[in-house]
């Protein structure tokens, strides 16, 4: 079975090799992301969502270093504004779906301790991640159109039958009297 993109095989090994390059960049973003998030935490007074505010910005630029230049270098390359501008606002509605799960479970339940911090951090990381895939590769990093499949060559048309037998000559006309 063909589809546009290539066979159903093809495309879903394609899609393991995007989800296996995310994964290693966002895997990284995950490190700096509670990295940064625990300095803070263990450093400053600052309030557990504000660490994690400025940790996710600081994962933020580290992952786009890693999705432009890494998972996502075969994606088209024009109108870096624009790309800069949609990762910017999708990484910010990641941004608030993260700290809206650490957000609930700090002052929603109470769970305000280092280990439960971090759990519900990983798990705002996760939830984000979900909508963060679907938004980078829908609407930031766009495929490049799948190279046009070279047309078959028009056929030869068919030689014209030959007659079976020879053509009558042509009288000439007869010469004029005047």
């Amino acid at each position: 079975m063909s589809t546009p993109g290539g066979s159903v095989v093809e495309r879903v090994r394609g899609l393991v090799r995007e989800v296996a390059k995310f994964g290693a960049v966002g895997g990284l973003g995950v490190l700096v992301n509670l990295g940064v998030f625990n300095l803070i935490r263990n450093t400053t007074d600052l309030q557990v969502v504000r660490a994690s505010v400025i940790a996710t910005v600081v994962a933020i630029a580290t992952n786009y270093i890693g999705f432009r230049y890494f998972a996502y270098r075969d994606r088209a390359k024009s109108g870096r504004t624009r790309e800069l501008v949609l990762f910017a606002a999708f990484s910010g509605i990641g941004l608030v779906i993260e700290s809206g799960v650490l957000y609930t479970a700090t002052y929603g339940f109470g769970w305000d301790g280092p280990l439960a911090s971090n759990v519900f951090k990983f798990i705002g990381i996760g939830t984000a991640t979900v909508f963060r895939f679907w938004s980078y590769r829908t609407w930031v990093f766009k495929a490049l159109p799948a190279p046009a499949e070279p047309s078959e060559p028009m056929p030869e048309p068919a030689p014209l039958p030959k007659p079976d037998r020879r053509p009558e000559p042509i009288p000439e006309p007869a010469p004029a009297n005047n």
